[in-house]
């Protein structure tokens, strides 16, 4: 009760201020995707400021995957409600967005006018190896309060070893907190009929989103309100990485309407990728392409706004699913489920990283900053991408 009181209370100017600041570090700091940006955020607002518990922080995690669009930057508006009510969802979510925002739109407009991609080779070069020394932290850190006994950590193991074998990410993650809360509830003596109900809903609408995502109307002619209704459905319905984005892009920019190409295309989604922030921010890259600076706000705006729709309706309702048993259950299968995929993307994201004897060095000296000094890991990714270009250039 007292969470939610907080939560409804009046937000104070420091707090909306340093909410805009965290967040806005994390939006020009936060480099390698989703796993990358929830493991600074860990660092950020439960460690070092201690705006929340790790079992909350946790519970936002998990309810973040049960949703669909962006999740590291609905983890964000998530963060901002609960620390400063509805401004604070706003402020969090607008100042994780922003920076990479302009980031995007200013290697668009340079992709335009020069015809290339802008040169990131060498910056990334050093930030993906601290960034998985990042990420292993946060798991460890989050998966000792994740795996409660014996059931999460059989369904948690269960999960990743599933995604190996290339198991939809979607239905692992339902999956695993469906079964934690049957057999939960089963040990504790409690029907099993009430949890089949539970997940209806959620396996329906995530079944109705994977239809939808595939029947775009067909045409030849851009437009800012076809352009902004596509991003709207996007932001509205897509589960899954970044290479998921892709092929729903792909499948109407690419083969449908033929408004870019798949060369163009690819350009888009490496931009993503490789600059700090959401990887959703491809629409604004997508959008200036196709119809120069309004058509790259207007897509930025519609493939996010879902987002804070979504989280204003569900943040409210996660203390409450805490209270009871069948929820509770669901919630904690879906953590564990969500760090076992989490785990897994992060084994793929270090076969990438770690490629020479400097990026296994740089791998160490970032894993003995974060576990042993303590460094802020905003300070660890600066440093890495100061010293590749450093190498780079002179070595």
């Amino acid at each position: 009760m007292l969470s939610l009181l907080q939560t409804h209370r009046r937000p104070g100017r420091s707090e909306i201020s340093e909410l805009a600041l965290v967040f806005f570090k994390l939006g020009t700091t936060a480099f390698g995707g989703p796993a990358a940006h929830i493991a600074m955020m860990e660092d950020e607002v439960v460690r070092r400021r201690n705006w929340l518990t790790r079992e909350r922080f946790l519970d936002y995690v998990a309810a973040t995957n049960l949703i669909p669009g962006p999740n590291s930057t609905e983890l964000a508006i998530h963060v901002g409600h609960a620390r400063a009510g509805w401004p604070g969802l706003v402020v969090a979510g607008l100042a994780f967005i922003i920076p990479a925002t302009v980031i995007v739109g200013a290697a668009a407009w340079a992709y335009v006018r020069y015809g290339a991609l802008p040169e990131a080779a060498g910056l990334l070069y050093g930030i993906k190896p601290v960034m998985i020394a990042i990420v292993v932290q946060a798991l460890w850190s989050l998966g000792t309060k994740a795996v409660k006994g014996l059931i999460t950590g059989v369904v948690g193991a269960a999960v990743l070893v599933l995604s190996f074998l290339g198991v939809s990410e979607v239905l692992l993650l339902f999956a695993g907190a469906f079964l934690v809360m049957v057999l939960e509830n089963l040990r504790r003596g409690r029907a099993g009929q009430t949890a089949a109900g539970f997940l209806v809903g959620p396996l329906l609408f995530a079944g109705t989103g994977a239809q939808a995502a595939t029947g775009a109307v067909a045409g030849v002619s851009v437009s800012l309100l076809k352009l902004t209704g596509f991003f709207l459905k996007i932001g509205s319905i897509l589960f899954g990485s970044g290479y998921v984005l892709l092929v729903f892009l792909r499948a109407d920019l690419v083969e449908r309407w033929h408004w870019l190409s798949d060369q163009q295309l690819i350009d888009a989604v490496a931009i993503g990728q490789f600059t700090p922030g959401p990887v959703f921010t491809t629409a604004t890259f997508i959008g200036y392409l196709i119809a120069g600076w309004p058509g790259g706000i207007l897509a930025t705006i519609a493939i996010f706004f879902p987002s804070f729709v979504l989280v204003a309706a569900s943040s409210p309702l996660i203390p409450r699913l805490r209270n009871s048993p069948w929820a509770s259950g669901f919630l904690d299968g879906a953590n564990v489920a969500a760090l076992a995929l989490m785990a897994m993307v992060t084994f793929q994201l270090g076969r990438a990283a770690v490629i020479d004897w400097f990026t296994a060095l740089l791998l160490l000296l970032a894993t003995i900053g974060v576990f042993r000094l303590k460094v802020n890991s905003a300070w660890l990714v600066l440093g890495g991408g100061a010293v590749s270009l450093a190498y780079r250039l002179f070595g």
